[in-house]
């Protein structure tokens, strides 16, 4: 697929912004409920576009929108119907774009761009099960929970749709069915353990179900470990021969039962030449990972 994105990508790396949860938690957000960051979609758009520029501002040049844990479901068990839930998700796109427009303002001709999130089934159930998947359903059960929020999620006009943390390759397939005939480029994204899946298989054999997919137009991994990237990043890169998207998480681990963070980080922002020489494209971070090291990951990859 040909896209102003794909463009961009094929003239160098772009700089991914960071966890959007918590810049919104450090600004005094409580995200302790089953929706995350998004139910401030509802309760206050304003705050997600100032996270967004907060990370455009460091020198992130792709914001990723508030929509990883929306969900037609996960609304609808807040009495939400599907319309609103719609205009929900696209707002979630709004806001990021408002964000760019607001950062554009001080650099007129700044290139900025907007990939809308789409998170795997397993963060609609909100219990950490999209770091184990396999959930028990079926490649179309997946793919009809998938289809209706990036139809939704297309038709807002992002520039590029994130599938981001699949946790399996039964995910990843119904994702890449999914996303067919949207018109709108994908990049895909698994969440990893080592050299496999969460879900124990080989990353070859993952990132080769992207290789001749025409939507996707980046493959590789986010919400990892730092130390898992170099790898993953080198085998996406020899088996799909596409650009690779890398976004770890700062090092940390989530501990679902105290429903905290454990450990130090691990995320060194001169660990992206290593990432961009193997082959990414799409350099950033993720979970715990914020605008002050997003700010250093853009100075590393402009100083070549």
């Amino acid at each position: 697929m040909t896209s102003d994105f794909a463009d961009a990508l094929a003239s160098g790396p772009l700089v991914l912004d960071g966890g959007l949860s918590n810049e919104l938690e450090a600004a005094g957000h409580d995200l302790g409920d089953a929706l995350w960051s998004a139910r401030l979609l509802a309760e206050d758009p304003e705050a997600l576009t100032r996270a967004h520029l907060a990370y455009f501002e460091a020198g992130a040049e792709v914001a990723i929108t508030a929509t990883y844990q929306a969900t037609f479901e996960g609304f609808a068990r807040r009495g939400v119907g599907p319309e609103r839930a719609a205009e929900l998700l696209a707002l979630g796109v709004e806001s990021a774009r408002e964000a760019a427009g607001r950062a554009r303002a001080g650099r007129p001709g700044r290139r900025l761009w907007v990939a809308a999130s789409a998170g795997p089934y397993g963060a609609m159930l909100a219990d950490g099960s999209e770091y184990r998947g396999r959930y028990g359903l079926g490649a179309g059960e997946l793919e009809r929970f998938h289809r209706p929020r990036l139809e939704a999620l297309a038709a807002a006009r992002p520039d590029v749709l994130a599938l981001e943390t699949a946790p399996d390759t039964e995910e990843a397939a119904a994702l890449l069915r999914a996303v067919r005939g949207l018109g709108v480029p994908a990049w895909l994204s698994y969440t990893v353990a080592g050299d496999r899946t969460r879900a124990g298989q080989p990353l070859e054999e993952a990132f080769a179900l992207a290789a001749d997919a025409a939507e996707v137009v980046a493959v590789g991994v986010n919400c990892c470990a730092p130390e898992d990237v170099s790898g993953a990043v080198e085998t996406a890169a020899r088996v799909t021969g596409k650009p690779v998207v890398a976004y770890p998480n700062s090092g940390e681990t989530w501990d679902a039962g105290s429903r905290g963070w454990r450990g130090r980080s691990s995320f060194a922002a001169e660990r992206v030449r290593d990432w961009r020489d193997r082959g990414a494209r799409l350099v950033g971070g993720c979970c715990r990972v914020g605008p002050q090291t997003i700010a250093s990951i853009a100075r590393t990859l402009s100083g070549g």
